[in-house]
C-alpha cells in the first residue's frame, strides 16, 4: 500500500498544505437519518454512511452531502444535478428516457441499462436499494438530504456498491401540521407544482403526509418526423406514508411512492449524413429525425416499504426494512435518427423486486456494533426488435432472475477519545437465472410481441443458464482524531459485483477455437460473464476549522479491480444473417488510482452590508484510471489502447454565497462554475461521440423570510448554453485497435455495421435553462 500511494501521498500533502491556509468543505445538511435521530449544530453536518448518525468530519468515509434547503436554493430539479459539484462522480439520464440513470463514482459504474447487467453504484431510497436503473433517476422534491458515499461499501450497504452509494432520504412528518407549496415557471415552457403536506392525528403519535410532484417543460428541440417534442418532460409523482413516531424509541412508517413519465422519447441527433440517402446533419442538435413512436413511451415504477425502528434500551436499536418495488418501461428507440426503418428498435423493460433487511445496532461503553441480514427477490425482463432494412427484425427477450442473501456486520471500537478501529464484513449468496431467447423474423414489420406480422425464419439463441456466487467482503478502518473535529483514517474495502449472462447474446455466433460450434460448456461460458471485484484502500483527513468557520475533506484512494465487467454490443452478421449482438468482456484487471479535496470557508461578514455574509466552496476530483490487463476477442491485450467510460481524469468546481439582510428575510446569491475533462462514451474511442472537456456556470439568486413561510427565487443552469454530449450510439466499422472508422477492407471511411445509413447518434445535457420558483410554508 505504501509503495502504491507514494507519490500520490507526495503531492496529495502538498495540495492539503496549499489549502490548510484556507480550510473547506461543508455541505450543510441535518435532520433525521434513516432512522436514527440526528440533530445539526451551527457547522456540524449529520449523515448516516454508516447506518447511524454522525458528524460528517466524524465519519471515516468519502461522502458529500446535499440537504434539502440547498438543492432548493440552487434550483436543483433531480439527482443529476448534484453531479457537477461531487469529485469523481458522472451522473446523467441514460439515453433515450428522463427516468432511466447513468452513474458512475470513481470510474464504476453500469453505461447500458439492460435488465442482465448489475449497476457499480447503488441507489437508495429511504435505505431501500433499488436494483436496476429505470425509474432509478430521482426527482428532487420533499427531500430532506441526498448523500453520495463514494468508493466501495461493500459491507453495510453490500449490493453492487463496489463504486459506491448514492442516498436519497425523504422528509419524515413533523410534530405540528405543515403544508408547503413550491410553483417553478421558465424558459421552454418549463412549469412544475410540488405540494407536500403532514398532520400529526391525536396526541401526535400517529402522523399522515403526502406530497405530490406535476413536472413539465417543452423540448429543447423537435422530432422534425413526427412533430414530438424532444427533450421535454411530463412527469406526475407522488409519495404518501403513514407514521408512528414516539420520539422515544419507536418509530414506524409505511410509504408508498408512484411515478409516472409520459414525456416524449428522446432522439439522438445523427453526427454523420446518411450513408445512403444523404440525409445532412441537423444544424439543432436537439432536433431528430427517427420516425419510430411505439410503442408509445410510458414509464411506471411504483413502491412500498415499511421501515421500523425500535429502542428497547439506549444501548440498543432494532431495524426492519421491507420493501416491494416495480416499474416498466416502453418506448421507442431509433438508432439511426432517421425517417427510414433502418435501426429502429422498439423496446420493453420490467422489472420487480423484493427486499428484507434486518439490523441490530449496540452503542455503549466505545462500542459501536451492527449485525444484520439481507434477502432479495428479483425479476427483470428485457424485450426488443432491432428492425433492419429489407424487412428483417430480430427479437430479443431476456430475463434474469436473482436471489441473494447476505449476513454482514461492523464493530467499531474506542480505545480513546483519539483512537478507534473498525471491522466488518459481508457474506454474500448470489444466484442469478436467465433465459434468452432471439428470433429472426421476416416481413409483416417486426416480430408479433411488437404487433408485427412477421414469419419466425431463424432462431439464434434458446439459451437457459444458471450461476451461482459465493464472496465475502471484509473492511477495516483506523481513525485517529488528533484534536476535536479533526479525523484522519487508513481504511482497506473489498468490493464484489456478481456475474451473469448477457441478455442480448447469440448463442449461434459461438464458435471455438477450432471453428467449429460450441459444445454446450463452451456455450455457458460465451455467453456468461464473471463476477467482478475490488481491493480498495484509502487515507483521509476531514477538519472542521475556526469554530464551524471552515472545513476540508481529503481523500486519497487507491483500488486493484479484477475481472471488470465490460457490457457492449455491435452490429455484425451470422450465418448470413444481419443481426444486433451483445458482447460482454471481462477485461483481466484495472487500476484506480486518485484524490478528492472538498471545503468550504466562510471568507467574510459585513463585507458589504451589516448582516451579510460571504463564503466559498469547492471540490475537486483526479482519477487515474487505468486498465492492465484487457484481452479482446482476438486475444489479444488491448490495455493500453482501452480506456475507462464515462471517467474523466478531472473534476472541478467552485462556487461562491453571498447573503445579506433584505427586509423581513434574507437575500441569497449563489454561483457555481464546474469543470469536467474530456470523456469517452466507450472502452473504445469514439471520433465524434467522445465528449472533449467543458465547464458549466450555474447561478441562482433567492430571496427567503426570515420566519421561512415565503421564498422567491431566480435560478439559471448551463447559462453560457455550453452544448455537450453525455451519451452515445456507434455502429460503424472501427480499428480495433485506433478506434478510427473503416471501411470493410480497412480503408479510412464510414461503413456501417448495423443498419444501411450508419449509426453515429449522439445525446446532449441540458441547454441553457432559467427559470423562477416561488415557495409557501404553513406550520
Amino acid at each position: 500500500m505504501a509503495k502504491a500511494y507514494g507519490s500520490s501521498l507526495r503531492w496529495g500533502g502538498a495540495i492539503a498544505a496549499i489549502f490548510a491556509c484556507t480550510p473547506v468543505f461543508a455541505q450543510e445538511s441535518g435532520g433525521s437519518a434513516s432512522g436514527a435521530a440526528a440533530s445539526q449544530d451551527e457547522g456540524e453536518i449529520v449523515v448516516t454512511a454508516r447506518r447511524r448518525a454522525e458528524s460528517l468530519v466524524d465519519v471515516p468515509i468519502a461522502v458529500t452531502a446535499y440537504s434539502g434547503e440547498q438543492l432548493e436554493a440552487s434550483g436543483a430539479l433531480d439527482i443529476t444535478d448534484i453531479g457537477d459539484t461531487t469529485p469523481n462522480v458522472t451522473i446523467e439520464a441514460s439515453r433515450a428516457t428522463n427516468s432511466t440513470l447513468t452513474a458512475f463514482i470513481r470510474g464504476v459504474g453500469q453505461q447500458d441499462p439492460v435488465g442482465g447487467f448489475e449497476p457499480g453504484v447503488g441507489i437508495y431510497l429511504d435505505d431501500v436499494y433499488l436494483a436496476r436503473p429505470q425509474a432509478a433517476l430521482l426527482d428532487i422534491y420533499n427531500v430532506e438530504r441526498i448523500e453520495v458515499l463514494r468508493g466501495p461499501q461493500g459491507t453495510l450497504y453490500g449490493r453492487n456498491t463496489i463504486g459506491g452509494a448514492i442516498k436519497y432520504v425523504t422528509r419524515r412528518i413533523g410534530t405540528e401540521p405543515e403544508f408547503s407549496a413550491r410553483g417553478t415557471i421558465g424558459t421552454d415552457e418549463h412549469a412544475d407544482l410540488i405540494l407536500s403536506a403532514g398532520l400529526p392525528v391525536g396526541d401526535g403519535t400517529f402522523r399522515v403526509g403526502a406530497s405530490g410532484a406535476r413536472l413539465s417543460r417543452d423540448g429543447f428541440g423537435r422530432n422534425l418526423t413526427t412533430g414530438l417534442d424532444n427533450y421535454n418532460r411530463d412527469i406526475r409523482a407522488g409519495r404518501a406514508s403513514a407514521e408512528i413516531n414516539n420520539e422515544s424509541n419507536f418509530f414506524l412508517r409505511l410509504q408508498g411512492d408512484y411515478t409516472h413519465d409520459q414525456s416524449a422519447p428522446r432522439g439522438g441527433h445523427r453526427l454523420i449524413p446518411g450513408l445512403v440517402s444523404g440525409t445532412p446533419v441537423l444544424s439543432d442538435v436537439f432536433d431528430t429525425r427517427g420516425a419510430l413512436n411505439f410503442p408509445e413511451q410510458d414509464i411506471r415504477a411504483w413502491g412500498v416499504s415499511l421501515y421500523a425502528e425500535y429502542q428497547p434500551s439506549d444501548a440498543i436499536t432494532l431495524r426492519n426494512i421491507t420493501a416491494f418495488r416495480r416499474d416498466r418501461t416502453r418506448g421507442p428507440i431509433d438508432f439511426d435518427a432517421l425517417p427510414a426503418v433502418d435501426a429502429d428498435v422498439p423496446g420493453v423493460y420490467r422489472n420487480r423486486q423484493f427486499s428484507q433487511e434486518l439490523q441490530f445496532l449496540y452503542s455503549a461503553d466505545g462500542l459501536d456494533a451492527l449485525l444484520g441480514a439481507y434477502y432479495l427477490d428479483a425479476r427483470a425482463v428485457t424485450a426488443f426488435d432491432v428492425r433492419l432494412p429489407g424487412g428483417l427484425a430480430a427479437f430479443t427477450f431476456g430475463g434474469v432472475d436473482t436471489k441473494t442473501y447476505a449476513v454482514f456486520g461492523e464493530l467499531s471500537y474506542d480505545f480513546s477519545d483519539q483512537l478507534s478501529l473498525s471491522v466488518g464484513g459481508r457474506y454474500t449468496w448470489d444466484k442469478r437465472v436467465s433465459d434468452i431467447n432471439r428470433g429472426v423474423y421476416v416481413g409483416g414489420g417486426g416480430s408479433p410481441f411488437f404487433g408485427g406480422t412477421g414469419v419466425l425464419a431463424l432462431t439464434q439463441s434458446d439459451f437457459e443458464g444458471q450461476r451461482t456466487f459465493r464472496k465475502f467482503t471484509p473492511k477495516a478502518t483506523l481513525s485517529y482524531h488528533p484534536a476535536r473535529d479533526h479525523t484522519l483514517y487508513l481504511s482497506y474495502s473489498a468490493g464484489f459485483k456478481g456475474g451473469g449472462f448477457d441478455p442480448r447474446g447469440v448463442s449461434t455466433a459461438c464458435r471455438n477455437p477450432q471453428g467449429a460450434v460450441c459444445s454446450p460448456a463452451e456455450l455457458f461460458d460465451f455467453m456468461g460473464f464473471e463476477p467482478e471485484t475490488v481491493n480498495s484502500y484509502e487515507a483521509g483527513y476531514k477538519a472542521s476549522l475556526a469554530g464551524g468557520q471552515g472545513s476540508i475533506g481529503l481523500a486519497l484512494f487507491h483500488a486493484d479491480y479484477r475481472d471488470v465487467q465490460v457490457p457492449g454490443s455491435i452490429g455484425t452478421v451470422v450465418g448470413g444473417v444481419p443481426t444486433f449482438i451483445g458482447i460482454t468482456t471481462n477485461a483481466g484487471k484495472a487500476r484506480f488510482q486518485g484524490v478528492e479535496l472538498e471545503g468550504r470557508w466562510t471568507l467574510g461578514r459585513d463585507v458589504g452590508a451589516v448582516g451579510d455574509r460571504l463564503a466559498a466552496s469547492w471540490s475537486l476530483g483526479y482519477i487515474n484510471a487505468d486498465y492492465l490487463r484487457f484481452i479482446d476477442a482476438r486475444g489479444i491485450d488491448v490495455a493500453d489502447r482501452r480506456k475507462i467510460q464515462n471517467t474523466p481524469e478531472w473534476t472541478l468546481s467552485g462556487t461562491l454565497d453571498y447573503s445579506l439582510p433584505v427586509g423581513p428575510g434574507t437575500l441569497g446569491l449563489n454561483t457555481t462554475l464546474s469543470y469536467r475533462s474530456k470523456t469517452q462514451q466507450f472502452e473504445l474511442r469514439i471520433p465524434g461521440l467522445d465528449q472533449a472537456g467543458f465547464a458549466l456556470w450555474d447561478a441562482s439568486l433567492v430571496w427567503r423570510s426570515d420566519d421561512d413561510r415565503w421564498s422567491l427565487g431566480v435560478h439559471g443552469r448551463n447559462l453560457t448554453d455550453k452544448r455537450y454530449i453525455t451519451s452515445g450510439y456507434n455502429f460503424l466499422r472501427q480499428n480495433a485497435d485506433t478506434g478510427d472508422f473503416v471501411l470493410a477492407n480497412g480503408q479510412p471511411g464510414l461503413n456501417s455495421t448495423l443498419g444501411a445509413e450508419g449509426v453515429l447518434t449522439a445525446f446532449y445535457g441540458n441547454p441553457r435553462q432559467v427559470y423562477m420558483t416561488v415557495g409557501l410554508k404553513f406550520r
